[in-house]
């Protein structure tokens, strides 16, 4: 074993069996674990959501029961509308796949960099506000460390997350159990505190809307409500986490996404409604230096008529589980980021690299990426929670939209093929209408502050994966035109075909899903070297994937297909009267597997030279070095390590 392999093992773990019915249900996510994986998200908005929504209010406070009773339904709303995509899409993927199958490839193209930029900003902006709350503890003299605070933060939660899923939720899982147990007890505590309130709220509530409606005009007071809700939106993130990775929850998933979408929305409703109404139960003012929720929260553990230091010790706690409840809902964007861009990979809208899965069954590349972009935009933003809040919800909500614009034209194409199709149609254009007037107001009354680099950001992206697409799409066409060069190949009888004698010469290739690149190697070999090689042996090292390991259905497809493949090359020999032999392995890395069949094929023929194709382009550039899959060196540079002889054919498109 190898430093570099010997170290990594120690840092994330020792590799898993992809093909083990046991590795599977073991990473596989049950409800509760969802919950604090892809709900932290949700939940931990409250901390920043709220605030952003009252502080928008102004000096007109007494609204603030409005925007109480707007979050909770507004959530319910949301979280509803997406049990609906969890239904339709049981495989994940969420809103981009609901674009892309409901209304087009572009829409879905649309969403996809949405999610890809939530996801990023969901990572830093947790980070930025989880640090918020944690130097509220501390002197203003320590606010100039924050920043590196964030970037140690996030890259902590890099490497535990390449270690896998359900390992960084069980470090996680005490933070998050602390949170809601605290945090549920100060709300009931601090709502009951000053119950004596309540029947005055409303009236106040009553008295300030006229009050204001008569000074304004009802169009102004309407538009500072819409101002300050859009400006709370940041509390609705992350509902649409389950819907992306349902892919990774214990069957039956359907269900699981159910219960664990119940749990959002009620622990999300609850916390972010209560400190609302906490707001203005206590009447919290903004102080320096401090978050809202520790001005409040500081003032109902006051009031518990403890010794100022159990005061202190009790702030301080609550304080560092709400620090800590952001970096586990950071965590979020770790899952549904690398979900998303497996998703995009699949459809070739970014390197197909993305679907690659590491020896611990997480799509390595994309954790990277995500983990790299949000340091980069934290470091940008210097770690402004108020300008990360308008970037991440307008990507949030502009996904939001398309997704139950997306529901919506399903149940009106389906309308009279289901039962109860009116109210699930009723249910997503609610969803719909909510969406999109948070998004629109996000955009008219923050653009200049922020909405605008949101719209370039997804613009480039849309770009990229635009020029992506058109580069594989082009590559796809010129093989297919291989493939039917080679498809007119005269195929004879396969009865009775000769058994391959391993003391004879031996031609191995390494050989994909594509029939031509194959036939180029084995028919290039005949010609080059006539009736030398009396053995033809073909080697298929599959990736499995993360769209492969979506489900065992789709295990078992590929499993079909490539069986299906070396088969046809099988009798191909076959039908020349040549002997011939096939090898297949299926694991993360098709290096290491390739390797491995290597071997085994030189025990049982040692008189065999490897030959594999590689595509070869006209006018290469760093771009194409990047979407294509170097496999063929790197196997090259492993065999002639162990003493093994390779040649690589090039096939020029």
């Amino acid at each position: 074993m190898s430093l570099y392999t010997e170290l990594r093992t120690k840092v994330i773990g020792a590799p898993l069996d992809p093909l083990s019915k046991e590795t599977r249900h073991n990473i596989a996510l049950v409800a509760f674990f969802a919950w604090v994986g892809l709900g932290a998200d949700g939940i931990s908005s409250s901390n920043y959501g709220p605030e952003q929504s009252f502080r928008a209010l102004g000096e007109h406070t007494d609204l603030g029961l409005y925007l109480a009773l707007a979050t909770a339904v507004t959530v319910f709303i949301i979280a509803l509308a997406y049990n609906q995509v969890i239904e339709l899409f049981p495989t994940g993927g969420g809103g981009y796949r609901v674009a892309t199958k409901l209304i087009g490839p572009y829409a879905g193209l649309a969403s996809g960099a949405a999610l890809v930029l939530d996801y990023v900003l969901t990572i830093a902006i947790s980070i930025a506000s989880g640090v918020d709350a944690l130097f509220s503890l501390l002197p203003l003299a320590f606010q100039e460390h924050k920043l590196a605070a964030g970037i140690g933060l996030i890259s902590l939660l890099i490497a535990l997350n390449l270690r896998g899923m359900k390992e960084v939720i069980k470090v996680l899982l005490p933070i998050f159990l602390g949170f809601i147990l605290t945090h549920a007890f100060l709300i009931i505590y601090g709502i009951g505190a000053h119950a004596n309130y309540l029947p005055q709220l409303i009236p106040a509530t009553l008295r300030e809307t006229s009050s204001l409606a008569g000074q304004l005009g009802w169009a102004q007071v309407a538009a500072l409500m819409l101002l300050a809700y859009s400006q709370g939106g940041g509390t609705y993130t992350g509902l649409e986490a389950v819907s992306n990775n349902v892919n990774v929850l214990a069957e039956p998933r359907v269900r699981t996404g159910k219960i664990t979408m119940l749990y959002m929305a009620l622990s999300l409703a609850f916390t972010a409604g209560g400190i609302i109404l906490l707001y203005l139960l206590w009447e919290a003012k903004p102080v320096e230096g401090q978050t809202l929720n520790a001005v409040v929260f500081g003032s109902v553990i006051q009031s518990l008529g403890w010794d100022p230091w159990v005061n202190k010790t009790a702030l301080w706690t609550v304080l560092a589980l709400e620090g800590g409840l952001l970096f586990v809902a950071a965590n979020t964007g770790f899952l549904g980021g690398p979900a998303v861009l497996s998703n995009m990979a699949a459809d070739s809208w970014v390197p197909h690299k993305f679907r690659y899965l590491s020896t611990r069954l997480v799509t390595e590349n994309g954790i990277l990426v995500m983990g790299l972009a949000a340091l980069g935009i934290l470091i940008w933003t210097g770690g402004s929670v108020s300008l990360l809040v308008i970037l991440y919800s307008v990507s949030v909500f502009l996904t939001f939209a398309i997704s139950l614009f997306g529901l919506c034209v399903y149940w009106w194409r389906h309308r009279g093929e289901q039962g109860k199709w009116i109210a699930r149609l009723a249910l997503s254009a609610a969803g719909f209408l909510v969406c999109s007037v948070i998004l629109v107001m996000l955009l008219v009354e923050k653009f200049a502050e922020g909405g605008w680099l949101t719209a370039l950001i997804i613009a480039a992206i849309i770009g990229i994966c635009l020029t992506i697409r058109n580069h594989y799409s082009w590559a796809k066409v010129q093989i297919r035109k291989v493939d039917e060069i080679f498809a007119n190949q005269p195929f004879g009888s396969v009865a009775d075909p000769p058994k391959p004698d391993p003391s004879l010469p031996t031609a191995v290739f390494l050989v994909g899903s594509s029939r031509g690149g194959g036939l180029h190697a084995l028919l290039w070999v005949q010609r080059m070297f006539p009736h030398h090689f009396r053995n033809f042996i073909f080697v298929n090292a599959r990736t499995v994937d993360a769209h492969s390991y979506g489900g065992s259905e789709d295990m078992k497809l590929m499993q079909m297909e490539a069986n299906v493949a070396l088969t046809y090359f099988v009798n191909f020999c076959n039908s020349k009267g040549w002997a011939a032999k096939s090898y297949l392995a299926f694991g993360t890395d098709p290096i290491d597997e390739a390797a491995k069949l290597a071997d085994q094929v030189r025990e049982e023929f040692p008189n065999c030279i490897f030959f594999a194709s590689k595509l070869v382009f006209e006018h290469e550039n760093w771009l194409i070095r990047l979407l294509h899959n170097e496999a063929a060196l790197s196997i090259q540079r492993r065999l002639h390590l162990h003493g093994m002889q390779m040649v690589i054919l090039p096939m020029k498109i």
